[in-house]
């Protein structure tokens, strides 16, 4: 008579009885089967987010505080922060309209919009006048954006950054940044950085946060520009024009470099948080940080800084919003404070003791500070440190506090879905 062969559970029951053969395969078969199930669950995980995400109103357009901040001198350095995107873009199109000599442009998301349109017909304008203006954009960021609107004027030159550009270059991980930088620099002696893109939709309804620097430093971001057109520009077009560099201890640029394997940005805050004594306050887009960075603001805390973190409550990532909140538990334990921003915040700022600060492209997560390129600009001056507490104190009439008694309560299928998500972090 035929035995029947013990079932899955049977075989579990009595995983002692097996041989060691037996025992090594069904152990490696019952791993893969939990493996297949959990890639499945996160799987349903994400199309179910995807869904909510498409169906909810995934950002407010209504209006939110914004002070207008005067002009700060460091040095020879005239410095403006810019908290609303429609006053940016007004002096952005006004500094092009300006322009003598050279207009270097780059910008990850370009909407094809108005506001999209406006800076097209500004820089055209200003080719047609005999200026030298260069443009950078990410091709697949800007995907979904028309080709129509992609043709420029044939004075202007145009690099639209693919990180591939041949087959082979496939198998190095090197090359799958993508350039997340947001600069704009006029004449090597007005420059513009920070977290704004291009379109009409960041022009009011989207916070976010930009710095004009007009004086020496200017010509930094310029040399940063030339430095990645012409090492991604095949066609010939380099940038000759010499910048002279200079050390300056207040301001410093810090540039994310994938094809050197470079990454200043994630150690200067790194440094900048171990080094605080007073507080922190940290306002960021997708803050999903690595295990060092988080344990660094975890140990500021404890050791009784008061440690600030500002996210938009529903940015236009629902996953990277559960990727970040799977975070939080953790850091109220910790003593941070986080506070959930009403509207679409996409700032990438940071002040420290009243004298640190730094306002960039770079986001909290991996993808920016071991992955794309990004460009950050490090500040010491009081001013500016007031001027960034002021903003943030002003932001944070537009949120409100996640407290440890309320998070710990949340739904039990919202930290289901934060387990289910979590090795996701590697790659966000």
């Amino acid at each position: 008579m035929k035995q029947e062969k013990p079932s899955f559970w049977q075989q579990l029951t009595h995983l002692h009885r097996l041989t060691p053969p037996v025992r090594r395969s069904f152990l490696a078969k019952m791993l893969l089967q939990m493996t297949g199930v959990f890639f499945v669950l996160q799987g349903i995980t994400l199309i179910i987010l995807q869904i909510v995400s498409r169906q909810r109103k995934q950002f407010q357009t209504n209006s939110f505080p914004h002070p207008r901040l005067d002009d700060v001198m460091i040095g020879e350095n005239r410095l403006r922060i810019y908290d609303y995107g429609q006053d940016l873009y007004h002096d952005m199109l006004m500094a092009i309209d300006a322009a003598q000599d050279t207009i270097y442009l780059e910008t990850y998301i370009w909407k094809g919009d108005e506001v999209g349109q406006a800076f097209k017909d500004h820089l055209a304008r200003k080719a047609a006048q005999g200026v030298a203006v260069y443009v950078v954009y990410d091709a697949f960021a800007n995907l979904v954006v028309p080709r129509s609107f992609k043709r420029f004027h044939p004075a202007i030159h145009v690099l639209p950054y693919q990180t591939i550009s041949v087959p082979w270059q496939a198998i190095d991980l090197r090359r799958y940044a993508l350039d997340h930088r947001k600069i704009l620099v006029i004449d090597s002696k007005v420059s513009f950085i920070g977290g704004y893109n291009i379109g009409s939709l960041y022009a009011t309804s989207w916070r976010d946060t930009h710095l004009r620097i007009e004086g020496p430093t200017a010509a930094d971001l310029a040399h940063s520009f030339a430095d990645f057109w012409n090492r991604h520009d095949r066609r010939g077009q380099h940038i000759h024009r010499h910048y002279q560099r200079h050390f300056d201890p207040l301001i410093n640029v810090r540039g994310n470099n994938a094809l050197n394997l470079t990454f200043p940005i994630r150690d200067m805050y790194i440094e900048a948080i171990d080094r605080s004594e007073c507080s922190i306050a940290l306002s960021n887009a997708y803050f999903v940080p690595d295990s060092v960075l988080l344990d660094a603001l975890k140990q500021a805390a404890q050791r009784g800084v008061d440690v600030r973190i500002l996210v938009p409550w529903r940015s236009n990532h629902i996953i990277v919003d559960w990727l970040a909140r799977g975070l939080f538990t953790e850091c109220l334990q910790a003593g941070i404070r986080i506070f959930g921003y009403h509207n679409m915040l996409h700032a990438k700022t940071c002040t420290i003791d009243g004298i640190w600060s730094t306002i960039g492209t770079a986001n909290i997560d991996r993808l920016s500070s071991v992955g794309n390129y990004e460009l950050n600009i490090e500040l010491y001056s009081e001013e500016i440190a007031q001027q960034m507490q002021d903003l943030f104190k002003c932001d944070l009439t537009n949120t409100h506090e996640i407290t440890l008694e309320e998070w710990v309560s949340r739904p039990w299928y919202g930290m289901l879905g934060e387990r289910i998500l979590a090795p996701l972090r590697f790659f966000s």
